[in-house]
């Protein structure tokens, strides 16, 4: 006989127990808090409370899409986004790839704690090391100089043409270690008799892992584009911060910031919740097109 709802959460009451207070947070913490919102209807200030504030309807969101920097932030996000999806999401995969072919246990645990390491530091350190290295003084020009290329320091991170780079290999440099943790360990699940019949077969390790492990991590390559592209305009906000300088505002603005900056910055809390909310269903949308992408390369589904 099927048991009753009660029934089978009194049977599983110390399951139950583990997983309750995390409910419970995410409760207060991600779906209470998710009332103020509608201030991205409201024009409200710290002086009113959210019920009090008089509404306003659509006239933040399109404030922000007259406002004269919509384009050139909406440039940025997405130019950044874009090639630290297009070099990050690959790298990923081959880095991933080289460190599951070494033999030696010892060397690549070296490398992966190498690789793993720049995720653990914070911006604040990991951009700190880039604008010192990229400085009229930094090792960067004095390579270039030594190895005569140039004849005078160029300026790194007073140029707008320069900036997208530095933050997409500055990003790259980053993460890529930290980003092949869950292809490794999809790695392990594929059975390894399987390359010892690609082997008799006379494959090579190219080919071994063209048909048999990118084929093996495909649900994880599949999940990990999902989430990706989800979030395509949410630049990491830290980077921004410690490389911005007033030279290449231009080309560093992005929504994140700029929200940070409407917001924090200058008290304007409807206006950047506006902005959010907009980012957010983007966000969204970009998330099911991809999901709906995969399935149709893909013969399952990976949620």
């Amino acid at each position: 006989m099927k048991k009753s709802l009660f029934k089978r959460l009194h049977d599983q009451i110390f399951y139950q127990s583990m997983i309750w207070p995390a409910v419970i947070l995410m409760i207060l913490f991600n779906f209470i808090p998710m009332y103020g919102l509608i201030i991205a209807f409201k024009d409200y200030t710290v002086l009113d409370t959210i019920g009090g504030a008089p509404w306003v309807g659509l006239s933040y969101f399109k404030e922000f899409f007259k406002d004269p920097l919509f384009w050139s932030v909406m440039k940025n996000t997405v130019g950044i986004a874009f090639w630290k999806l297009l070099i990050g999401f690959p790298g990923a995969i081959i880095l991933a790839i080289l460190i599951n072919e070494v033999a030696n246990a010892h060397f690549k645990k070296f490398v992966q704690t190498i690789s793993y390491l720049p995720h653990f530091l914070s911006w604040v350190i990991l951009g700190g090391m880039v604008i010192t290295w990229l400085s009229d003084s930094g090792f960067i020009n004095s390579l270039l100089m030594d190895l005569n290329l140039i004849s005078k320091p160029i300026e790194f991170m007073a140029d707008t043409h320069k900036y997208w780079g530095i933050a997409v290999l500055s990003d790259f440099w980053k993460e890529v270690g930290w980003g092949t943790i869950l292809y490794l360990a999809s790695m392990t699940a594929i059975d390894p008799s399987l390359y010892e019949a690609a082997k008799m077969d006379g494959a090579t390790k190219f080919q071994q892992v063209i048909h048999i492990t990118i084929p093996g991590i495909r649900q994880m390559i599949s999940l990990n584009l999902i989430l990706s592209i989800g979030g395509l305009l949410g630049s990491n906000l830290d980077q921004t911060l410690v490389l911005q300088n007033s030279l290449n505002y231009s080309s560093s603005e992005v929504l994140n910031s700029y929200v940070y900056k409407m917001g924090i910055k200058q008290g304007n809390f409807s206006y950047a919740t506006a902005v959010g909310i907009f980012v957010s269903i983007i966000s969204l949308l970009l998330v099911l097109l991809s999901r709906w992408g995969t399935r149709k390369i893909s013969d399952k589904s990976v949620f």
